[in-house]
This record gives C-alpha cells, sequence and structure tokens, in this order.
C-alpha cells in the first residue's frame, strides 16, 4: 500500500512536470519581449538554468510588477514546487517501505 501512494506521488510530479511545460517557457517568452533588464538578468537559454530556476521559486517575478507576469511565473511556480514536492514524498515513501520490509 505504501508503494501505491508512493506511485500516487510520481504520478503527481508527473501532472506538475506537465504545466511546468506548459507555464514556464510562456513566462520565459512574456520575458523575452517586455522585460528586457530580467532577460538579461536571466541570459539566454534560461529554460533549465539554475540561477533561472531559482529566480522563479524565489518570487522576484513579483518585483516586475506585471500582473500579465505574474500571472504565468506563479502556475510555474507552484508547478515546480509540486514536482519537488511529490518526487521528495515518493522517495520518503519509498524508504518507509525498505525499513518496513
Amino acid at each position: 500500500m505504501i508503494l501505491f501512494f508512493a506511485l500516487l506521488f510520481v504520478a503527481a510530479a508527473i501532472a506538475g512536470f506537465t504545466a511546468f511545460v506548459i507555464f514556464w517557457p510562456l513566462t520565459l517568452v512574456h520575458i523575452r519581449d517586455r522585460h528586457p533588464e530580467i532577460t538579461a538578468q536571466l541570459g539566454t537559454g534560461a529554460f533549465l538554468k539554475p540561477a533561472a530556476l531559482a529566480w522563479l521559486l524565489s518570487g522576484r517575478y513579483r518585483e516586475s510588477r506585471d500582473s500579465s507576469l505574474s500571472g504565468l511565473a506563479t502556475p510555474a511556480k507552484i508547478s515546480l514546487l509540486v514536482i519537488f514536492g511529490g518526487l521528495a514524498c515518493a522517495g520518503l515513501l519509498w524508504l518507509a517501505s525498505l525499513v518496513m520490509a
């Protein structure tokens, strides 16, 4: 039963990944088109750069006071947190299943 719930957490992480793949590129295109100072800060090819992901997770997109950017970046941030949380919980349950067996 524990491994079943671990699999559900992996499914949640996959759903988060799907949302991330939708919202993060849209966010980066919006940044490229309307915020050249943020584009310079993040650099080119920012999709999986650790600095760009840290920028997203820290919520620094709110500093721009652009509601469109916030509307795209917030779901990307939530989906990234869902990925990390789902994989962490799945890993913990997998370890628990090893200990209990």
